[in-house]
C-alpha cells in the first residue's frame, strides 16, 4: 500500500520555490534592461524606424523601451508575489522578446546604414524577424486564457490552448524558414530558408496568421465567459483588463484615423498617432499588475467613471472649439475677404471653452451616473432628500421612520431597525 502511494505521489507537479522564481524573474528583468541600454545607441538617429514605420528611430526605441520595461517589471513583480500564477511568466517572456527584437533590429539597421557592415548582420535581421512570436504570441492568447488566476477557465478550453500552440509554432516556423529576402530587410536573404516553404501555406507565416487571429478571438471570449460567472474580486480584476483593452482599441483607432488624414502624412501628427497606438499597449501590464496583485483593485469603477466623464468632455469641448473657430473664420472671410483669423477670435473661443468646462462636466457626470451607475445615483439622491428633511423635521418618531426607510432603500439590508438609547439621567443629577 505504501509503495502504491509513493508511485501516485510521483505524478504530482513539482512547484518551483518562491526564491528560485524570484531569482529567475529578476534575471529576466535585468536582461530586458540590458537589451534597452544596448538598443538606445543603435537607434540614435532621426531616420525612419524599421520596427515602427514612419517614426524616427530614437523616438521608436524610447517607446519600445517603455514597453519592454513595463512588461518585464510587472511580470517580475507578479512572479515574486504570486509565483504560482503563470501570467507573470508570460509578461516576462513578452518583455524579453520585445527587447530582443528591438536590439537585433537596431543592430541590423545600424550595420546596413553604417559605413562598414558589422559581423552577423544577416543573422541579427533573421532573429529580429521572428523572435517576437514566442513571447508576444502567448501574451495575446494564454495571457487571456489564464487571466487572472493563472489557470484555464475549465478543461474544455484546452482545445483553444492547443490551437494557440499550433498557431504560434506555424507562424514562427513560417517566418523563420521562408526563403528569399526578409520583408523588413530587403537587402538580406534568409540565411536558413527552406525551399519547400516557398509558395506553401506557411510562406511568411501564411496560415499561422489566421490561426493566431482565431486563437486571440477565442481567448477573448474566454474572458467574457469568466466575467459572466465571476463575483467579487474576480469581477473587478476582469474589469481592469477590459478597461485596458478598451484603451488599446481607442488608441489604435485614433492612430489609424490620424494616419489616414490628408494633413497627417509625413508630419508630426502621423508620428504622434503611431506612438499613441504603441503607448496604449502600456495599459496591459499596468492593468494586469493591479488586477493580480490587487493593489487599488476596487478603484476600477471610479477610473471608468472618470474616463467616461473626461473623455466625453474632451470630445465635446474640442467639437465646440473647432466649430466656433470654423464659424468665426467663415464669417470674417465673408465680411472682409481675409482668410487669416484674428487673435481676438482665438482668445474668445478659448474663453468660451473655459466658461463651458464646469457646467458641461456636471451635466455629463449626472448623465453618466443616471445611465451607468443608476443604483449609486438613486442612493445619492435619496440621501440628499433625507438631508433636506433632517434640517426641517422636528418629530423624532417621523425622523426615525425616515432614517430606516433611507437605510433600506440605499443599503438594501435583509432587516433594518432603529434603537434609541433612553435618557436615564434624572433631572436632579444633571449639572447646573
Amino acid at each position: 500500500m505504501r509503495a502504491r502511494e509513493t508511485s501516485a505521489s510521483s505524478y504530482e507537479p513539482v512547484e518551483m520555490s518562491p526564491r528560485i522564481s524570484a531569482l529567475l524573474a529578476g534575471s529576466a528583468w535585468a536582461l530586458c534592461a540590458a537589451f534597452v541600454l544596448l538598443s538606445v545607441p543603435l537607434y540614435w538617429s532621426t531616420s525612419t524606424s524599421v520596427v515602427l514605420l514612419g517614426v524616427p528611430q530614437i523616438v521608436a526605441v524610447l517607446a519600445l523601451a517603455a514597453l519592454v520595461l513595463a512588461f518585464s517589471s510587472v511580470g517580475a513583480l507578479i512572479v515574486a508575489r504570486r509565483p504560482g500564477n503563470g501570467v507573470g511568466w508570460i509578461l516576462c517572456a513578452a518583455g524579453l522578446t520585445i527587447g530582443a527584437t528591438t536590439l537585433a533590429s537596431g543592430y541590423a539597421v545600424f550595420s546596413l546604414t553604417g559605413p562598414s557592415g558589422l559581423p552577423a548582420t544577416e543573422w541579427a535581421a533573421w532573429f529580429a524577424y521572428w523572435i517576437w512570436v514566442p513571447g508576444v504570441g502567448p501574451a495575446m492568447t494564454f495571457g487571456l486564457l489564464m487571466f487572472p488566476d493563472g489557470r484555464l477557465p475549465s478543461r474544455r478550453w484546452r482545445v483553444v490552448g492547443w490551437l494557440s500552440v499550433v498557431a504560434l509554432v506555424t507562424l514562427a516556423c513560417g517566418l523563420a524558414f521562408t526563403p528569399g529576402p526578409l520583408s523588413d530587410y530587403p537587402e538580406i536573404d534568409n540565411p536558413v530558408g527552406l525551399a519547400p516553404l516557398e509558395g506553401s501555406v506557411l510562406e511568411d507565416g501564411g496560415f499561422g496568421w489566421g490561426l493566431l487571429s482565431a486563437s486571440v478571438v477565442l481567448s477573448a471570449i474566454s474572458i467574457a465567459v469568466r466575467y459572466r460567472g465571476a463575483t467579487g474580486e474576480e469581477r473587478q480584476q476582469i474589469k481592469w483588463l477590459a478597461f485596458a483593452g478598451v484603451l488599446i482599441a481607442v488608441g489604435w483607432s485614433a492612430s489609424w484615423v490620424a494616419q489616414d488624414a490628408p494633413f497627417a502624412s509625413g508630419g508630426l501628427l502621423g508620428v504622434v498617432s503611431l506612438l499613441l497606438g504603441v503607448t496604449s499597449l502600456l495599459g496591459i501590464p499596468v492593468a494586469v499588475g493591479i488586477a493580480i496583485l490587487r493593489h487599488r483593485l476596487y478603484d476600477i469603477d471610479l477610473v471608468i467613471n472618470r474616463t467616461l466623464v473626461y473623455g466625453s468632455l474632451t470630445v465635446l469641448l474640442a467639437l465646440v472649439y473647432f466649430g466656433i473657430v470654423t464659424a468665426t473664420q467663415a464669417i470674417i472671410q465673408a465680411l472682409t475677404g481675409h482668410e487669416q483669423q484674428p487673435l481676438l477670435a482665438i482668445v474668445a473661443s478659448t474663453l468660451v471653452i473655459a466658461a463651458l468646462f464646469n457646467p458641461l462636466r456636471r451635466h455629463i457626470q449626472a448623465y453618466i451616473d443616471r445611465r451607468f451607475y443608476r443604483r449609486k445615483y438613486d442612493a445619492r439622491k435619496t440621501l440628499e432628500a433625507f438631508s433636506s428633511t433632517l434640517r426641517d423635521e422636528t418629530d423624532l418618531e417621523a425622523l426615525s421612520d425616515d432614517l430606516v426607510g433611507v437605510v433600506r432603500e440605499t443599503m438594501q439590508p435583509a432587516h433594518a431597525s432603529l434603537w434609541l438609547r433612553p435618557d436615564t439621567t434624572s433631572n436632579d443629577e444633571q449639572p447646573d
